[in-house]
Order: structure tokens, then sequence, then C-alpha cells
């Protein structure tokens, strides 16, 4: 398949809609920061979110609101083993990497004993 963009799409498209693992590109004017957050987060997904700003404040406020497993702001696209990386909503099934991914695989329990 060849890359594609996709300039404003509706959002009920479904290359707006769902993830696509594929060489597709959305792209969607904004007016506001507001707007622009409210539609990152229309969705049921929450894997990646990537912000290029030279705005410091509007940089904290994307990665404070983005609805979003990681969110890159102003950097390429890293994922480091030291850290956890996981999707939320329908992106997500748990955590790989870093301490969070290493206790998926451990069964935790407890007991509770009282003595008289």
């Amino acid at each position: 398949m060849a890359p594609a963009v996709i300039a404003e799409p509706d959002t009920a498209n479904v290359l707006w809609t769902d993830e696509v693992f594929g060489p597709i590109a959305c792209v969607k004017s904004f007016r506001s920061d507001d707007e622009a957050i409210a539609l990152a987060n229309d969705t049921r997904y929450g894997l990646v979110a990537t912000v290029v700003t030279r705005d410091d404040e509007a940089a904290t406020r994307y990665r404070n609101t983005l609805r979003a497993g990681l969110v890159w702001i102003n950097t390429p696209q890293l994922i480091f083993p030291q850290v956890s990386w996981g999707g939320l909503g329908l992106s997500g099934i748990g955590r790989e990497l870093g301490l969070a991914g290493l206790r998926s695989y451990q069964e935790l329990r407890h007991a509770i004993v009282s003595r008289e």
C-alpha cells in the first residue's frame, strides 16, 4: 500500500476514529488548543500522541490532557525498554517493558491471619 495523507477527514471516517497501522496519516486543522485536545481525545483508543510546538505552556497542557499511554513532545518517537509502554482505552491490554511490564508475569497474593 502506498503512503497516504488524508486531509480534513470527517470525524466519523474510520481512518480518523480507529487505529490504522499502515502508512496513513490523517491531518485535521483546529482553531484552538481546546479543540485540538477534544479532537485527539474523541476516540476509543489511546496508544500514543505526538505534539510539535514552540510554546512550553501549551506543551505542558497537551502532555497533561491528552488521553494516550505515551505522549511525545518535540521529539522523535522514542521507546525506552526501562519505561513501561502501553495504551489506554481499546489500545490497552496492560503494560510492556519496564517494571510494570515485568509485573504482568508475577502472581501476587497475600494472606491475613488473626491471632487472639
